[in-house]
């Protein structure tokens, strides 16, 4: 099973991977979409632990 979660960074998506992961025992593929806001995708990789779990930002 695969699950694509929108993913901000924030804590709330962070913590919800684990549990997804946990629950469902499911591949997460994290997304986030750029619609200009630059500086919030900073560091977005990281937080998701790219490459980890795969993280997709189309420019939007």
């Amino acid at each position: 099973m695969k699950i694509v979660l929108a993913y901000s960074g924030g804590l709330d998506t962070s913590v919800l991977v684990s549990w997804l992961k946990q629950h469902y025992s499911a591949e997460i593929i994290t997304f986030a979409a750029d619609v200009g806001q630059e500086e919030e995708l900073d560091g977005l990789a990281e937080k998701a632990k790219a490459p980890v779990l795969p993280l997709i930002i189309p420019s939007i």
